[in-house]
């Protein structure tokens, strides 16, 4: 448990209960999910094979589509209560997402890129100033750790290597230190090197952050670093309940 400014305890960072989810046209549901709790600063690994839900369970989380049924709660705020402009606004401001395709933009520099995060999110501009810090300073730092140099920042996400985008992506999501880090598959593309740099630097900057880190991944070998290992294929009933 970790205690806010007040000394109260922080609400958790993720917390489901009764969630279910089914996708258009489809007779069952795809997710079905009775109770999970990320802990504010909780470090977890969320594994599953594929067609076990993942992909569903993370937009879900992110706001991207809304739940039909049951209590979903990203740091105690109620998703389904939100419109979907207003999801995308909590978004911004409280999750960073290292998405396994990466999505930069292809037209921008890498540079440019990842200051999208503090572009959009006034909060995320905020809590650097808090600390002290800016985004360009921010920026610079987190790219010195993951090994980007000046010249791969200055080049367009487009002509850059899936090593160099998935490092882009990283330093993007940690921009402005969000409450939340969300990685699917974020040490796919890296060489077993940079893929324990990239850990550790993961791990060391959501612990300075006080950020909960939900990690997806099919390295078994990572599980060692989390606080929890979740399997996702016992987490969801919806095969048991539509065979039920």
């Amino acid at each position: 448990m970790t205690l806010n400014a007040v000394g109260e305890p922080d609400a958790a960072a993720v917390e489901l209960r009764g969630l279910r989810y089914r996708w258009p046209g489809v007779r069952h549901d795809c997710l079905a999910i009775d109770a999970f709790v990320l802990a504010a600063a909780e470090r977890v690994f969320l594994r599953g094979p594929s067609g076990s839900g993942k992909s569903t369970l993370l937009s879900l989380i992110g706001g991207v589509v809304a739940q039909q049924a049951g209590e979903l709660r990203v740091a105690g705020t109620a998703l389904a209560s939100l419109g979907a402009a207003a999801r995308d606004r909590f978004r911004a401001d409280h999750i960073g997402f290292i998405f396994q395709l990466f999505n930069l933009l292809p037209y921008l520099s890498a540079r440019d890129n990842i200051l999208l995060a503090c572009r959009f999110s006034a909060q995320r501009r905020a809590r650097l100033e808090a600390a002290g810090t800016t985004p360009a300073a921010e920026l610079a730092r987190l790219a010195q750790h993951l090994d980007l140099a000046p010249a791969v920042l200055a080049r367009p996400a487009a002509a850059l290597s899936v090593g160099q985008q998935q490092r882009v992506a990283a330093a993007r999501a940690l921009l402005g230190r969000p409450g939340l880090i969300v990685a699917d598959e974020p040490t796919s593309a890296l060489d077993a090197d940079r893929q324990q740099a990239f850990l550790d630097l993961l791990l060391r900057e959501c612990a300075a952050a006080g950020a909960a880190l939900l990690f997806v991944s099919h390295d078994a070998r990572l599980a060692c670093h989390f606080d929890r290992v979740v399997d996702l294929a016992e987490l969801n009933r919806a095969d048991v309940e539509a065979e039920a």
